[in-house]
């Protein structure tokens, strides 16, 4: 039976690298994408709610009816957050650079565990209010770039949106854990094509950009969550946090990478900061909680 556990737990580490690795693929296509931030959003919404919801289905199969029924406020909470961490993280990522908004994004954890306490009483641990006040600093120190402008300024605006938005779904998810993850996040998807709609021109988008706006909404979006779960399902919390903490590091190296886009001077001293606060948080509970996950439900 170990012997079955650690197949699936490498899988489950297989899995979650590929999900952090869809994630992280985020900045590449913003960049390379021509058309106007609404016009993006609207199709890319469109094209990964649905690919979502199809693989909702494929996975639930008869069960789907019963589960759509059965999801109440708290999923229409979890969509509106989530469709709000969608356009905020986007949008800070096309008005300011890559590196800065992942940075800020980076303190999803400590944000989610004080409003956790905040809003249902759940008592952060010392090692989380250590590493929190450390990745204040690293932020903090981003924010001393007096060369960022104004669309920097807005776009790290955007970014502190984004982070309280997850923050906010995180917490909700927490107190009401049997919210439905999937068909949330394609609700939310379309929920975001839905608001963007309005201040979108979406018969502008020219062929090419709409080719590379359905590879975005496939690969990084719907392909990321859809590994995602089959990680979770495999790995104990901690290991599966620390796997998509990937996400943060490697989606400013693909775009420094490729396009030579530099981070700011304080980013540079900032965002090693924020990086070491997360995954010295994430490490050290992966350690103390060390444990094999059961058998996957999927």
């Amino acid at each position: 039976m170990m012997l079955d556990d650690q197949r699936h737990y490498r899988l489950g580490v297989f899995f979650g690298a590929i999900s952090a690795l869809a994630w992280s693929s985020s900045g590449l296509f913003i960049r390379h994408i021509g058309t106007d931030l609404m016009t993006m959003l609207f199709w890319r919404g469109l094209f990964s709610g649905t690919c979502v919801f199809l693989f909702f289905i494929y996975l639930e199969r008869g069960r789907v009816p019963g589960i759509l029924r059965s999801m109440g406020w708290p999923s229409l909470l979890t969509t509106i957050f989530s469709a709000t961490s969608m356009i905020s993280g986007i949008g800070s990522m096309y008005y300011t650079s890559i590196a800065d908004a992942m940075v800020i994004y980076a303190t999803v954890p400590f944000v989610t565990a004080a409003v956790a306490f905040i809003f249902i009483g759940e008592r952060p641990s010392r090692s989380t209010l250590i590493a929190s006040a450390v990745a204040l600093t690293g932020v903090l120190v981003m924010l001393t770039d007096g060369h960022g402008g104004g669309g920097g300024l807005f776009g790290k605006f955007l970014a502190g949106v984004m982070t309280l938005s997850v923050a906010a779904m995180a917490t909700l998810m927490r107190k009401h854990r049997d919210v439905p993850m999937l068909p949330a996040m394609a609700g939310s998807a379309w929920l975001c094509s839905f608001v963007t709609f309005w201040f979108a021109a979406p018969l502008s988008v020219s062929v090419p950009d709409l080719q590379l706006i359905v590879v975005f909404a496939i690969v990084q979006n719907a392909m990321g969550l859809i590994f995602y779960t089959a990680s979770s399902r495999r790995l104990p919390a901690a290991d599966a946090s620390l796997l998509t903490a990937l996400e943060v590091p490697l989606t400013p190296f693909w775009v420094w990478l490729v396009l030579n886009e530099i981070p700011s001077p304080a980013t540079l001293v900032g965002g090693p900061i924020v990086m070491a606060a997360l995954f010295g948080h994430i490490f050290y509970e992966v350690r103390r909680n060390r444990v094999w996950p059961s058998a996957p439900v999927l």
